[in-house]
């Protein structure tokens, strides 16, 4: 069963998805859950099915005392790096919140907050606390979205499938084709 809050502040969670990825924005998500909020399925997306995690973003978006989302595109971490950017998404995706957060738990073990509000980073969070869980679904199902809307313009690289990681069928079709101005050219692209 995941904690509910690691503070005893107003608290958001944070996380990001696309890290990985050869293609598109990396995307975070910060979510302040109400302290009656309970759901027995919420957990980490990466072990999530699709199913749940799409039930899952409906129940977020619904009980959450507020939510943000926030890409950084392509060009921006080409610029200041994939770990600088996850940061900024982060943190712009916080800025977002109408609530402003007294307090931030952000999955991972790297963080600066932008806006002077304390936090704690903690490993596997997504695993541990029910706001950064929360986050990393809401992350992780707005950057498929967004990348299953480019596949119309690139059918060519499966991102409606592959969601622009890594993949052998991504890498091979990169030798094949090329990249396109959503490939990360910082990145090994085979």
């Amino acid at each position: 069963m995941l904690k509910k809050y690691y503070s005893k502040y107003i608290e958001c969670g944070t996380d990001e998805a696309g890290r990985g990825c050869l293609a598109g924005p990396v995307t975070a998500a910060a979510v302040i859950l109400p302290p009656t909020f309970e759901n027995k399925l919420l957990n980490d997306s990466k072990k999530l099915s699709l199913k749940n995690r799409i039930l899952l973003r409906k129940i977020i978006i619904e009980n959450a005392v507020d939510y943000a989302i926030a890409n950084v595109s392509v060009e921006i971490i080409e610029k200041i790096n994939i770990l600088n950017a996850s940061i900024l998404a982060m943190n712009l995706a916080i800025e977002k919140l109408k609530t402003k957060p007294e307090f931030i738990i952000v999955d991972g073990n790297k963080f600066k907050s932008k806006n002077k509000i304390p936090y704690r980073c903690i490993v596997k969070g997504d695993s541990k606390y029910m706001s950064i869980a929360a986050a990393s679904i809401l992350a992780k199902t707005s950057r498929d979205h967004y990348m299953i809307d480019l596949s119309k313009e690139y059918p060519h690289y499966h991102w409606d499938v592959n969601k622009g990681y890594p993949t052998k069928k991504h890498k091979k079709i990169i030798l094949e084709k090329g990249i396109t101005k959503y490939h990360r050219k910082t990145f090994k692209l085979n």
